[in-house]
C-alpha cells in the first residue's frame, strides 16, 4: 500500500487551488458548448424566420440574434470587395461583398452576395462576376456579423489596391466605410439562397465550435487530475521509508 509523507500546508492549498481553477474553467467550457449550441440552432432557424424591416431589426436587435431582414435599395456594382481564401465543398475561391444602399438610409449595407470558385487549372484566377443588378431590388437575408478574420499576417490589401474588384483577406466594416468614404453598417446581409444563383450560400455562424469548447473542457478537467496525481507522486513513500526527493 502506498504511503504519502506529511505535506505542506503550502503544498495542500497550492494543489486544492490548481484543481479548483482548472474545474472552474472546465465547467466554463461546457457551459459556453452548450450556449454555442444555442447560438448555431437560432442561427439555423433564421432562414426561415418571418421576414421584418431592417430598421426595426437594428432597434430592437439582441446579442448573438440573427434577424431576417427584408430591405429595398440599390446594389453598387461598381465597387465590389472579394474576400479572398474562402472553401466551399474543397474548391479555393472568394465572397463576394457589394455595397447596398438601403432606402430611407444615410448608411451602406454590405452585401454578401455568395461565393465563387477561382478559375483555371490551379485555381490562381479570379472567377468572373456575374451581372449585378442597376436597379432597385428588394433583398431578403440575415443580418449577422462579418466572417471572423484568421490570421491577420501581412495585413490587410484593402489599403493597396487601387482598382475595383478589391481583393480583401477579412472584412473590417470600418476600413470598408472609411474605403467608401460613407458610413457602414456594423454587420452584413447574408442573402437569403437561389437556386437559380450562380453564387453558393451556405451560411454558417461565426462562433467557435460547441466541440472545440468540449475539448477545451476536457483539457482543464485533465490538468486537474494531473495535479492530483503530482500532488501523490511527489508526496510518496518508498518501501524503505525515505520519501523519494531524498533519495539518492
Amino acid at each position: 500500500m502506498m504511503r504519502i509523507r506529511r505535506p505542506s500546508v503550502f503544498a495542500v492549498l497550492l494543489t486544492l487551488f490548481g484543481i479548483a481553477v482548472f474545474c472552474v474553467l472546465g465547467v466554463w467550457q461546457l457551459r459556453r458548448a452548450a450556449y454555442k449550441e444555442t447560438v448555431l440552432a437560432r442561427f439555423q432557424h433564421a432562414a426561415n424566420a418571418p421576414l421584418v424591416d431592417l430598421a426595426s431589426a437594428i432597434a430592437d436587435r439582441q446579442p448573438d440574434a440573427y434577424p431576417h431582414v427584408k430591405v429595398d435599395g440599390m446594389l453598387d456594382g461598381a465597387r465590389v470587395y472579394l474576400l479572398d481564401d474562402q472553401m466551399r465543398a474543397g474548391r479555393l475561391g472568394v465572397m463576394v461583398f457589394v455595397p447596398f444602399a438601403p432606402e430611407g438610409s444615410s448608411r451602406e449595407l454590405l452585401v454578401n452576395l455568395g461565393f465563387l470558385a477561382r478559375m483555371g487549372p490551379d485555381s490562381t484566377s479570379l472567377p468572373d462576376l456575374p451581372p449585378i443588378p442597376d436597379h432597385a431590388v428588394t433583398l431578403t437575408g440575415i443580418y449577422a456579423p462579418p466572417p471572423l478574420p484568421g490570421l491577420k499576417l501581412g495585413g490587410n490589401p484593402l489599403v493597396r489596391e487601387k482598382t475595383w474588384p478589391k481583393l480583401v483577406t477579412w472584412i473590417d466594416t470600418r476600413q470598408i466605410a472609411a474605403d467608401l468614404h460613407a458610413g457602414v453598417y456594423p454587420h452584413v446581409l447574408l442573402l437569403d439562397p437561389d437556386p437559380h444563383s450562380a453564387y453558393i450560400r451556405s451560411w454558417t455562424a461565426n462562433v467557435m465550435p460547441p466541440e472545440r469548447h468540449r475539448a477545451y473542457a476536457l483539457q482543464w478537467f485533465s490538468f486537474a487530475v494531473a495535479a492530483i496525481v503530482m500532488f501523490f507522486v511527489l508526496h510518496r513513500v518508498k518501501r524503505d521509508g525515505a520519501p523519494d526527493d531524498e533519495q539518492e
